[in-house]
């Protein structure tokens, strides 16, 4: 299944919460639950590799410079030389990966059909993608309904609060857990991120 629109989030969270009673305070405190559809292709994988271990206002700080400088295309940073793109804020390991992406000739277009999983392997292969940067590639760029990121820092700990646990979950028990949200993980993701931002009075996403 494919998100494409607000009405979609709503189904799915109706859904989600009829099938697990306790999201709904949450849901109930959060409102109506973002879209956060995006475009797909190279720039969304870069901006995505950016907000990497990152705080939501640092990313968006080197996301601007990026984009003001025109940096955002392959052909841009391959030509680019280090320097310069540690100048518009990228650490010397995120040169790397971006140099990587770069080079990594994804056919973005036959991803737009792929399975989640399909999607994830694909991306994974590419040198500084891991799971959590491809699972919101295919969340929000491709739509996916049934994709989570149990690795994600703050949908642990939102998860830690609407569920009253000891500690945040680990991110292999996080996933276990979500299987029983399924086939809405895309939308119990946007549901923890907005209950996130409640409680923390932060941005958990980008």
């Amino acid at each position: 299944m494919i998100i494409e629109n607000l009405e979609d989030v709503e189904r799915h969270a109706e859904r989600l919460v009829a099938l697990e009673p306790r999201f709904a305070p949450a849901y109930q405190a959060t409102g109506p639950l973002p879209l956060r559809r995006r475009k797909d292709g190279f720039s969304a994988l870069f901006d995505a590799i950016i907000s990497q271990q990152v705080s939501v206002a640092s990313a968006n700080a080197i996301s601007k410079r990026l984009k003001d400088a025109k940096m955002m295309g392959p052909r841009k940073i391959i030509a680019a030389s280090d320097a310069e793109l540690r100048d518009l804020g990228l650490s010397r390991q995120k040169v790397r990966y971006a140099r990587a992406l770069a080079e990594a000739r994804i056919d973005y277009a036959a991803l737009r059909t792929a399975s989640s999983d399909d999607v994830i392997k694909t991306l994974t292969e590419v040198s500084g993608i891991g799971a959590w940067t491809a699972e919101i590639y295919a969340m929000f760029s491709l739509g996916h309904a049934d994709v989570f990121a149990p690795g994600d820092l703050a949908l642990q700990e939102s998860a830690r609060l609407i569920f009253s646990l000891a500690d945040r979950p680990k991110e292999r028990a996080f996933r276990e857990m979500a299987e029983a949200w399924s086939p809405h993980r895309a939308v119990a993701a946007r549901l923890l991120w907005a209950y996130y931002h409640i409680a923390k009075q932060r941005e958990g996403i980008r």
